[in-house]
Order: C-alpha cells, then sequence, then structure tokens
C-alpha cells in the first residue's frame, strides 16, 4: 500500500503568490498513492472562486481525487465567511465509513482528526486511516495527542492503523509522548534514525510531517524534495510502502 501526505497549503504556493492546485493534482498522480492524506484542503471559497480563471467547479479534494481514487472523505474543521477548510484522504480503497473529532482546545484555531476505515482484503476489522493537522501551539498539541491516543484505545486491537499528516510539532515533544506508548512506530524515525525535515518547502529544517503506523510496517520511507514539490506548497510530502 503506497502513502502519501501532503500539506496543501490550500493550493497556492508559499505566500499565497500563485494558485497551483492544478499543477499540486499531477504531481500527486504522478506517486501513484494508494490513500492520499491531505491537511489545508480547501472545500469550498467563494471569493478565491470568483477570483481564479481555473478554480475548479468542485472541492478541492474532488479535483485531487479526480478519476484516479474512487473514494475521498473530507473533515471540515476551519469555517470562515468565503468558505472553510480541513483534511481530507483520497483512497483507491473503499471507505466503509469516516468520522471527523473535533480536537480544537480554546481559541479561533480549529483543528480535527479524520478517521477512516478502509475495506482491505484481508483485514476483518478494517485497516484505520487518521489524517491529522495539529495545532501550532505546543500546549494545545499535547491535549491533541491525548485524543490521539484516546481513539487509537477504542480501536481493535489487531486492526492496522495508519495516522498521517502536519504535526506542527517542531520541538519533537509531542513524538517523545506517542514513542512511550510503545505500539507506533514512526516511518523514517524508524529507517533513517531521524524524523523527515519538511518545513519550509524550498529550505527544510523543521521535522514537522509525520506517518506512524500501528501492527504495520513501513519501507522506502522517502521525502518528495525535489521540483515540482519543492515550489508546490510550504510543507514537503512524505510517501512510504506500507505491508499489512
Amino acid at each position: 500500500m503506497r502513502v502519501l501526505t501532503v500539506n496543501t497549503h490550500k493550493g497556492f504556493t508559499v505566500f499565497n503568490r500563485r494558485f497551483i492546485l492544478p499543477e499540486l493534482r499531477e504531481a500527486v498522480r504522478s506517486t501513484q498513492a494508494d490513500l492520499v492524506f491531505l491537511q489545508e484542503v480547501l472545500g469550498g471559497h467563494d471569493r478565491h472562486a470568483s477570483r481564479f480563471a481555473n478554480w475548479p467547479q468542485m472541492s478541492q479534494y474532488e479535483f485531487l481525487a479526480d478519476a484516479m481514487w474512487s473514494d475521498f472523505a473530507y473533515g471540515r474543521n476551519a469555517v470562515y465567511p468565503d468558505g472553510h477548510h480541513g483534511n481530507a484522504l483520497l483512497s483507491k480503497y473503499p471507505i466503509l465509513h469516516y468520522r471527523n473529532l473535533d480536537v480544537s482546545i480554546t481559541g479561533p484555531e480549529r483543528r480535527g482528526l479524520l478517521h477512516c476505515v478502509l475495506q482491505v482484503p484481508g483485514h476483518a476489522d478494517g485497516v484505520h486511516a487518521i489524517c491529522v493537522h495539529l495545532s501550532l501551539l505546543e500546549s494545545h498539541r499535547q491535549q491533541q495527542l491525548l485524543l490521539l491516543r484516546k481513539l487509537l484505545d477504542s480501536l481493535p486491537e489487531h486492526a492496522p492503523v495508519i495516522i498521517a499528516g502536519d504535526f506542527n510539532d517542531w520541538q519533537l515533544r509531542g513524538n517523545a509522548a506517542l514513542a512511550r506508548y510503545g505500539d507506533l512506530h514512526e516511518a523514517f524515525e524508524r529507517h533513517h534514525g531521524l524524523l523527515a525535515k519538511t518545513y519550509p518547502a524550498r529550505f527544510p529544517m523543521l521535522r514537522l510531517d509525520r506517518i506512524y503506523l500501528r501492527n504495520a510496517t513501513s519501507h522506502e520511507p522517502k521525502v518528495l524534495g525535489t521540483k515540482p514539490w519543492s515550489h508546490l506548497s510550504d510543507h514537503l510530502p512524505l510517501a512510504v510502502e506500507v505491508h499489512l
């Protein structure tokens, strides 16, 4: 199972200088990923739709899914006068059901955990995919990780779980908290000894994006750090092959 995670930056380049969602779609398609975890994807935006001639008629996640990913799910997190954005999952496997868990703490910053159950042959309890985009504040992130842990504890014990997204964990305290449980491994940390540097995309220094697995193994994790990826968002995508 090929897995990709990317913060789409709402379809714009760094500093919102250019709308590049069509280019991003071609790049995502080129990976041939089975599962695509998306963060900061727009469900709709009336003002942008009126400003850009190439703005899609459907939501950004539907536009990215196109005919390549038969199933998709969206978790709306932030809502504002012109539209809304959140996390999404594109899947070549049927999505049996999904839910978006509100993990916002206080203040205007809205966050969610998009939890999808996938129908995969040989896995009666389903494969669980959780798309993550955590807070910019350390105290909020720690509380959100406790909510993630509560979700994990509610899932079938032996079911495969894939958790991917933008953890905003620049101090790495969140990774240390997850490591204490011992039932998860982060793909890049396991294979390379360190989490992947993904931000900012042009000159990555911070290790913000992650792919964690439970009851599954990771193989050949890669940071997609060359063109066109370095020019399509403020984060670099991560890709890994997962064996269930």
